[in-house]
Parts: structure tokens; C-alpha cells; sequence
């Protein structure tokens, strides 16, 4: 079983796909676990050693004490791909998963080929409100914010087409530790890279929905407009583009892969 001990916690992980080919690794939002990226599994493990993980306090991997920093989340990355033996990946985070590779884009850019990062920002809302969230989800339980969150990461036309896979993301949200939860919210809470975005090199492709009110396509543009040679797309989605628009964001990510 892929349960390794890594700073301080145990970490979940699956890799799969052909052995010699390079590594493309997904890292999970908040509130969700490795599988929100199922449907970008077989699209890209014709070419890629597909890599992912539960971010800590999530799925399978350890919910220690809270709070946590969004250092720390990356350090488990970096552990994690020492312990594999692997140099470089391909990083692909969407929301708390691209803060984690902005992370590691301005602190360890040796250890990517490129980035991808999706739904995301450098700040994401404020301190009352994470404060909020969390005594919400300490005092009521996951159960307490389920229905919010599901309408910000669909969008009403797919949770009347698609309820399976609103069902399926509801799912993962609840059976999130609170704890787990709890700590990643103070993590996304205390990062603000507003000022030092600018400084990624390695080329990056950034994917903002067209109806996401968590990190709207303002703050994609935010990005692209500081990121040199960046590549930007907006999709027909909200907050979970990977899920509700697919197709387009597989076609659009591996185009970027593809150089």
C-alpha cells in the first residue's frame, strides 16, 4: 500500500504509467482527494507516469494537528519525490494544489519541467472568512458547509446534468477530516504571493473558469499579466473546471504539455 511516513505524516499516493516516461503530478484542492483527478488519468498515462497524492489532512493521507502552511504542503511534495527517486514533474495543482505549485515554483524550480495551475490564486479571500469556515466546520462538522461549497464548485446547469458527479465531489468533501480540512484552510488563509507571482520561470499555463466565484478569471489574469511567457485559458466552468469542463481542460492542458 503507497502509504509512506514523510515529514511528520503519513502521505497517500498512486503512481502509475509507463515507468520510463516522464512524471505529470496532480495535487488536490481543498476538501476534495486524488481522485478529483480520475477523469485526467488515461488521457495523459499514454504518455506520463501519472503521480498523485493526498494533500495532508485529506483522503488517505494523515490529518496531524492543525493549523498548517502552505510550506509545509509543498515540503510533503518535495519529500514525497525524493523518496520516489524522482527529479522533476510536471505540477498541475488546482486551488490549495496551485498555491502549493506556486510554492514550489518560486522555492524549488529545479524540481519542474512546467506548471499548470488551475482555479487558483495567490491570495484566496480573506482571514475573516477562513476564520469563519473553520470554527463553522469545528463546531457543526463537514456536513455544515457541504451545500456552500458544492455551489461554488459547480455550476447550477451541471449539478442538474451531471448529479453523479456532484454526488461523487460531495462525497470526498464530507468524509474530509475536519481536522485535515480545518488545517488547510489556515494554510490558504496565510499565503499571499501577490508580490512575488512575477517570479515563476518555469513556463506555466494557467486555467480560470468562466463562472468560478472562489478565484474568478480576474485572478488568472492577475497571474498571466506577471508570469513571463505564461499561456492562459478561461472554461466554461466553475471552481472544479477539471471535472465539470473536461474535455476542454485535458485538450487545453495537453496542448501546453506538448509545447
Amino acid at each position: 500500500m503507497p502509504l509512506l511516513e514523510l515529514n511528520g505524516a503519513q502521505t497517500y499516493y498512486e503512481l502509475s504509467g509507463p515507468r520510463e516516461g516522464p512524471v505529470l503530478m496532480f495535487s488536490n484542492s481543498l476538501g476534495t482527494n486524488l481522485g478529483m483527478w480520475d477523469r485526467q488519468v488515461a488521457p495523459f498515462s499514454g504518455r506520463f507516469q501519472i503521480l498523485r497524492y493526498d494533500t495532508r489532512g485529506h483522503g488517505r493521507s494523515a490529518a496531524t494537528p492543525a493549523p498548517y502552511a502552505i510550506e509545509q504542503l509543498a515540503e510533503d511534495v518535495l519529500r514525497l519525490l525524493e523518496h520516489l527517486k524522482i527529479g522533476r514533474v510536471s505540477f498541475c495543482g488546482l486551488s490549495m494544489g496551485g498555491m502549493i505549485g506556486m510554492w514550489l515554483g518560486l522555492r524549488a524550480s529545479e524540481r519542474l519541467e512546467r506548471l499548470v495551475l488551475c482555479n487558483t490564486s495567490p491570495k484566496i479571500g480573506s482571514a475573516e472568512m477562513w476564520n469563519a469556515r473553520i470554527a463553522t466546520v469545528r463546531k457543526s462538522g463537514m456536513e455544515a458547509v457541504a451545500d456552500g461549497v458544492l455551489e461554488r464548485w459547480h455550476t447550477a446547469d451541471f449539478r442538474v446534468r451531471s448529479p453523479a458527479a456532484v454526488a461523487a465531489t460531495r462525497k470526498m468533501l464530507v468524509s474530509t477530516p475536519v481536522e485535515g480540512y480545518a488545517g488547510c484552510c489556515a494554510a490558504i488563509r496565510d499565503m499571499d504571493l501577490r508580490e512575488a507571482i512575477g517570479g515563476l520561470k518555469a513556463p506555466t499555463f494557467i486555467i480560470a473558469g468562466l463562472h468560478d466565484p472562489v478565484t474568478p478569471p480576474a485572478d488568472g489574469r492577475f497571474m498571466a499579466e506577471r508570469i513571463k511567457h505564461s499561456r492562459y485559458v478561461e472554461l466554461p466552468a466553475a471552481h472544479l473546471s477539471n471535472i465539470e469542463a473536461s474535455d476542454a481542460f485535458t485538450t487545453a492542458m495537453s496542448g501546453f504539455l506538448k509545447g
